[in-house]
């Protein structure tokens, strides 16, 4: 009997590499291929949501960016050895594509696969390619674009296929949208784990801010990081606001979808997530993101007037509940948001992404 054609998806480090790359397993999955995950240790946190027919691989690997001189050292050795493992678990079971969604626990997988000549691709979640897309770019069948335009070495060519999401989010695809109004509304507070220290700090103190006739409505969901929960669930009950604070939201595209506005980073996933469904945001990119490209993930929503973008520098309590009290406010204007949101989207990311894997298979490396 022959066996099903195997893809080995290879990603971690954050749920921005890990979402896309679990959309596209289910997604092969449904249409008859075999799927592994390579990961870290890292990257196995966000492995949960895969299908149950994904077999996960955890390969060592490093990055040159963290720890001591001693793990700096030590991380070529690292990553040498996680290539070597998954060149046998190739040579065991050879791929027919390898797909790689960014971060270093990609290196293993996609280096393993130039030497064996797989056919394989990238994925870059950002509109500013990841220092690991940036360095297989030119060594890949193909590069896939997330956010469009993407910034790209010279002579790459990239194909905008739009950030796939995954089944959660596709399931609530242009759902439709209660514009604010005079009866409870839900707004959602979403930073990431890196990026979540600001927002914790400045929105309950933006939502103080508002007049009473909003406060009264209004219902909360704030994510932030673990450290600062205690602190953030303290503050809107002192000023009497209805929140739901948690380090981490396992139900996210239910949120942005019962969601009257959205307050969030910008990053691909986030932004992906708010296209699709088409919700009204306001969008704060993370500064310290490499080569800004949180800015250039935003370009799109809010070129397309569906989103506000407030650079970190300029985030006050004051801009932001002038913003937020513009929104909620404003039922037309907030349901046009929710509209042209859903026009800055591609929720066919994840069919086009199919099918540049299945115009891979049988190919040569190039």
């Amino acid at each position: 009997m022959t066996k099903a054609p195997l893809c080995v998806i290879a990603a971690g480090g954050t749920g921005g590499h890990m979402f896309p790359a679990q959309a596209l397993a289910e997604a092969l999955i449904a249409q008859g291929w075999r799927v592994k995950l390579s990961t870290d240790v890292r990257g196995a946190r966000y492995a949960g949501g895969f299908p149950d027919a994904v077999e996960r691989s955890q390969i060592a690997s490093a990055t040159f960016a963290r720890g001591g001189i001693g793990a700096k050292l030590a991380a070529p050795f690292v990553i040498a050895g996680g290539i070597a493992m998954a060149k046998a678990r190739m040579l065991a079971d050879r791929p027919a594509v390898v797909v790689g969604f960014g971060g270093y626990p990609t290196i293993p997988a996609l280096t393993a696969a130039y030497v064996l000549r797989i056919p394989c691709m990238i994925h870059e979640q950002n509109g500013i390619l990841g220092k690991v897309n940036r360095l297989f770019a030119r060594r890949v069948n193909a590069v896939a674009c997330g956010a469009w335009p993407t910034a790209l070495p010279a002579g790459v060519l990239g194909h905008h296929t739009g950030n796939p999401v995954r089944q959660a989010v596709r399931e609530r695809a242009g759902a439709g949208y209660i514009a604010p109004g005079d009866y409870p509304m839900e707004l959602l507070v979403i930073g990431g784990s890196q990026g979540a220290r600001i927002l914790s700090d400045v929105v309950p103190e933006a939502v103080a801010l508002l007049p009473s006739s909003l406060t009264s409505n209004i219902r909360l969901a704030h994510q932030a990081r673990a450290e600062d929960v205690d602190r953030v669930t303290g503050y809107y009950a002192e000023i009497g606001i209805k929140a739901d604070v948690q380090p981490f939201f396992d139900d996210v595209p239910r949120r942005i979808a019962e969601a009257q506005l959205v307050i969030s980073r910008a990053g691909a996933s986030s932004v992906a997530d708010l296209s699709v469904i088409g919700r009204p945001s306001i969008l704060v990119p993370f500064a310290a993101a490499t080569a800004d490209h949180q800015t250039a993930n935003a370009r799109g929503l809010v070129e397309a007037e569906a989103a506000i973008l407030i650079p970190e520098r300029k985030l006050a309590p004051e801009t932001l509940a002038s913003e937020i009290e513009r929104i909620l406010t404003n039922p037309q204007a907030a349901d046009a948001m929710a509209r042209n949101a859903l026009t800055a989207g591609r929720p066919d990311a994840t069919e086009r992404l199919v099918e540049m894997v299945d115009g891979l298979r049988g190919t040569e490396h190039r």
